[in-house]
């Protein structure tokens, strides 16, 4: 009888520790949320402030610049990474929007001024970004037809992600998207000195029951070849966050994708460093959209 308690009480304990062990997991992989200080008026922008609907009922922000035209333009939405927000992608807004480009950005859930959700995940980051291509497609500043996706670091992978299961997009600009969920993960796990056994890998596989998908299914690596549009791939070379060997093996399993790789001197975060190369990024943007344009329909 003893030793069935004994067993019992222990059983609990486990089962006690562990509940614990993934709520402070839980909570040390949740995004931090930074809400905008700024409006477009105080960064010298015009445009406007809107609300549009995502999964599971909730709302994001966003902002909607026109591109500096009456007419409806070609149009492209983006979309930040972990922790950041809408205004800290304004650096590519104004040279998009002054080459005659609508701009759309918006907060994922959990992120900026958007509503909040039970958690964060690549998968959701791409469901946003849907959310808000199908709603720009029926706003009067955009060409339904023409319309592109920019991200960054997780935002990116989510625009790889979202390109490979539709075939309405003009072009994908990828910046610093990794180039799998696992060694994003293994990184974070040696970045927090967790031994991969036994901790990590169960890190990883609670985290893939989490969020509803295996890695293996979602990641960029996998995802590059299915897309039917142009891609460029921008990469910071003394990028420490997302290495940029990360870059060099998208490339290399791009298969018959149309794939560019452009790698520049800067860090995972560097807006300073992506500004000097917004001309390559406005070229890109120009020639999907022509093509587009000349495609039969």
């Amino acid at each position: 009888m003893n030793t069935i308690l004994t067993s019992v009480l222990f059983l609990v304990a486990l089962l006690a520790a562990l509940a614990g062990f993934n709520f402070m997991l839980r909570r040390s992989l949740r995004a931090p949320r930074v809400a905008e200080t700024s409006s477009l008026a105080q960064h010298g922008l015009t445009g406007r402030e809107v609300r549009l609907p995502t999964q599971r009922g909730r709302h994001l922000f966003g902002w909607l610049l026109s591109g500096n035209t009456a007419a409806p333009a070609p149009a492209v939405v983006v979309l930040h990474g972990w922790g950041a927000n809408a205004e800290m992608m304004l650096p590519l807004a104004r040279p998009l929007q002054t080459a005659g480009i609508t701009v759309l950005l918006i907060d994922a859930r959990n992120h900026g001024s958007s509503e909040s959700d039970t958690f964060s995940s690549m998968p959701r980051f791409a469901e946003d970004l849907d959310a808000a291509i199908d709603w720009l497609k029926t706003q009067s500043e955009a060409l339904p037809g023409q319309i592109a996706v920019i991200g960054h670091s997780v935002g990116a992978a989510a625009a790889l992600l979202a390109a490979s299961r539709r075939h309405d997009l003009a072009g994908v600009i990828s910046l610093a998207a990794f180039a799998h969920p696992a060694g994003m993960m293994r990184r974070w796990l040696a970045a927090k000195h967790i031994p991969y056994f036994p901790l990590g890998w169960y890190v990883l596989h609670y985290v893939q029951h989490v969020i509803g998908h295996r890695f293996d299914a979602i990641a960029p690596l996998n995802m590059l070849r299915r897309i039917t549009c142009p891609v460029m791939l921008l990469h910071g070379a003394d990028d420490s966050t997302v290495p940029i060997a990360d870059a060099h093996a998208l490339y290399a399993g791009r298969g018959n994708a149309q794939v560019q790789l452009r790698v520049f001197p800067g860090e995972h975060d560097s807006t300073d460093d992506l500004e000097r190369h917004c001309d390559e990024l406005v070229a890109f943007l120009h020639g999907v959209f022509l093509t587009e344009r000349r495609s039969p329909t």
